[in-house]
């Protein structure tokens, strides 16, 4: 049995349910890749064009020079934190549909049992089958999705305090120049 077959047949004995934890896992896959990209390339380029326009800003008072910075650095955290929500709400939702599969399999397992009684024991493997399945992949989702979204919270909050410390080092040179 070659390998795609193998697969296939995986995601027929687990149901419909099985596809549906596909879709939504890949969907939260393509934004974790999305938000690691983001994080560790785009964001890079973006914290050196904050630095450079910061050093250039000319601000007649300490008070609104504050102000811009804590813009630049709430705009920052914003642009970083973009698609962190929905990858947590897609990785709660996983083991929830990984449940859902686990009644659906159950449902088909009670089923196989009132119309052929405990002499089907296929049609109650069937059953049992999709529920372990299901509930299976939607942890296992469920679990890749928090560890990357930890791993992604932790690499957001360092390229916070990489800004913040530039833009705060900017300013002290400024003063320093001053004197």
């Amino acid at each position: 049995m070659t390998p795609v077959e193998q697969w296939l047949e995986f995601f027929e004995r687990g149901g419909y349910v099985i596809w549906i934890i596909l879709i939504v896992s890949s969907m939260m896959w393509t934004l974790i890749v999305e938000r690691y990209w983001f994080v560790m390339v785009a964001a890079k380029r973006r914290h050196a064009e904050l630095v450079a326009r910061w050093r250039a800003l000319t601000v007649p008072t300490p008070t609104a020079r504050e102000w811009l910075r804590q813009g630049m650095l709430m705009d920052f955290e914003a642009q970083l934190r973009r698609s962190l929500p929905i990858i947590l709400v897609m990785t709660a939702v996983l083991p929830l549909l990984g449940l859902f599969g686990t009644v659906t399999g159950m449902i088909k397992t009670f089923d196989a049992l009132t119309f052929f009684g405990s002499g089907n024991p296929r049609g109650m493997a069937a059953g049992i089958s999709e529920a372990l399945l299901t509930t299976m992949a939607g942890l296992v989702t469920a679990l890749s999705g928090i560890y990357c979204s930890s791993s992604l919270e932790g690499r957001i909050v360092a390229a916070q305090h990489r800004l913040e410390a530039d833009l705060s080092s900017t300013e002290e040179t400024e003063v320093d120049d001053d004197e």
